[in-house]
């Protein structure tokens, strides 16, 4: 039987709900099927109190679908619509352990064991923070850490790119009878992106709780095993997407990446109040393409502005974490999948130095 979204409705109302009774379509589960190049996405909405309960659907769907001709890879995202709750007085109680370790959900397996998780923040889009989460995973792993890498830029998953994992697609494995996706490693790094299951090329048009969605399977259902420090390139913006996914990651702290052009650090300080709402640790921020040493004339200049995000640290009372220069050497590096911070040149401190004055902040909560 050939891929036809009509023979997939087919294939799929022959799959029970268990609480019901009834079929998964008529069910109202099914959000969304989309099918690229041999990789079809099916999205199906749980009420979360249902998710855990749900995995045997969950792998009933995949066996399903991926005996249809044409279809190489299924991906299965269960997305929580969460309803708004009633509103009545509780006995506040003091908080137990560190609320700002990464949590896990109810039921699950593997041998994940996160120590502390940073989000690569960026309220205004094209600031660096993808080539700013990449080499500072890189220089945490130099350092001898384990360092993980979760590309959560649904929209424009570029971490592929530049980690020189164009055309890697992800696997699954069998972990404590639950089907997990396996971590791609590059540079000494575990690396999870949208990329490795989509196609790169493409655009992905998702609505808030699709992305929501994606992103908790990508951090959740990974068997990671045991880091140091998980690197999370998280989406730009200071949207809805952004809170949800914040509230849910739960971070352990933010880095706020900016340039130091009074547009970028506008948008800057509305990440900076994001964090502080959703109650998140901000361990610093760090001024991308800061200055340009013109090769010819040796002399510095500084094109978006001088030190305007070390200036906008102090006023908003956080951390100045270091500065990146404007350098053809960091563009260079990241085209062509090996960052900058892989050598041993100026380049290659910054981020070193970045590394451990973020280390430091994360210590210090």
């Amino acid at each position: 039987m050939p891929y036809s979204e009509s023979n997939a409705l087919k294939v799929l109302s022959g799959i029970k709900d268990p609480r019901t009774g009834r079929d998964i379509v008529s069910a109202g589960k099914l959000s969304d099927l989309i099918y690229k190049n041999g990789v079809l996405q099916v999205i199906l909405s749980i009420e979360p109190a249902l998710a855990e309960g749900f995995e045997p659907v969950r792998k009933l769907v995949e066996n399903a679908l991926s005996q249809i001709d044409g279809v190489d890879k299924v991906l299965v995202l269960l997305t929580s619509h969460k309803a708004s709750p009633k509103i009545k007085k509780v006995e506040k109680k003091p908080p137990q352990g560190n609320p700002h370790k990464p949590r896990r959900p109810q039921g699950y397996q593997g041998d994940s064991k996160i120590s502390s998780v940073i989000a690569i923040s960026s309220a205004k889009g094209g600031v660096g923070k993808s080539t700013v989460a990449v080499n500072l995973a890189i220089a945490l792993a130099k350092q001898g850490k384990k360092v993980g890498l979760l590309d959560a830029d649904i929209h424009g998953p570029s971490i592929p790119i530049i980690m020189g994992m164009r055309g890697i697609r992800a696997s699954t494995e069998e972990v404590e009878g639950r089907r997990l996706i396996k971590p791609n490693h590059q540079y000494n790094i575990k690396v999870m992106s949208i990329g490795f299951l989509t196609d790169n090329e493409g655009p992905i048009i998702w609505r808030g709780p699709m992305v929501q969605g994606a992103v908790s399977k990508m951090l959740w259902d990974v068997n990671w095993g045991k880091l140091d420090y998980l690197i999370i390139d998280m989406p730009p913006g200071t949207g809805d997407v952004q809170i949800g996914l914040s509230q849910d990651i739960k971070p352990s702290g933010a880095v706020i990446v900016s340039t130091p052009q009074d547009l970028a650090l506008a948008d800057a300080r509305k990440g900076e109040e994001m964090f502080r709402k959703v109650n998140i640790p901000i361990l610093g921020i760090v001024e991308n393409m800061a200055s340009f040493s013109c090769p010819d004339c040796d002399s510095v200049h500084y094109i978006f502005g001088k030190n305007g995000a070390r200036d906008e640290a102090k006023k908003m009372k956080i951390p100045y974490l270091g500065s990146v220069p404007l350098e053809i050497g960091i563009r260079e590096s990241g085209d062509s999948g090996t960052p900058i911070a892989l050598y041993d040149e100026a380049g290659s401190k910054v981020f070193s130095d970045i590394a451990k004055n973020t280390a430091k902040e994360l210590n210090s909560l």
